[in-house]
């Protein structure tokens, strides 16, 4: 066996595909049927394209999104440096839900409520602020 990717169902695809690129993804692939009336598009980190998400977007919508489900768990993206990533996010009006207090961890949700873990690579961080004492912010 090998991995092939994670799907996930969106309700806004603009706004769920602008999440990804903040977070450092490009559409690697796009797939539009049109009878079934529904979109694939897999998006990947730069030179990664065998470790996509797949953003399954249905034309007519769909109603049960978002929701605060928790079935689906989270995607994970180790991160260069942590604490830069969050503050981009965060300038862009990303809630950062879980801050990375220790250097090393960080959860956020894309507009669509999927749970997004950040991890540092390598050794974690010293501890800086505003993350060192910022508290957390709903639940991831």
């Amino acid at each position: 066996m090998r991995y092939l990717h994670t799907m996930v169902r969106v309700k806004d695809l603009e706004k769920t595909m602008a999440f990804f690129e903040l977070l450092g993804l490009k559409e690697t692939k796009r797939i539009d049927h049109e009878g079934g009336r529904f979109s694939l598009i897999f998006m990947a980190p730069e030179g990664q394209p065998e470790c996509p998400v797949e953003l399954t977007y249905n034309w007519d919508g769909d109603e049960g999104l978002p929701s605060e489900s928790r079935h689906f768990g989270h995607l994970a993206y180790e991160v260069e440096n942590i604490y830069a990533l969050c503050q981009k996010l965060m300038d862009a009006g990303v809630v950062i839900n879980r801050p990375p207090r220790d250097g090393h961890m960080a959860f956020v949700r894309s507009p669509d409520n999927i749970s997004i873990e950040l991890l540092q690579k390598g050794e974690s961080l010293a501890p800086a602020e505003p993350w060192a004492s910022m508290e957390n912010t709903g639940h991831w």
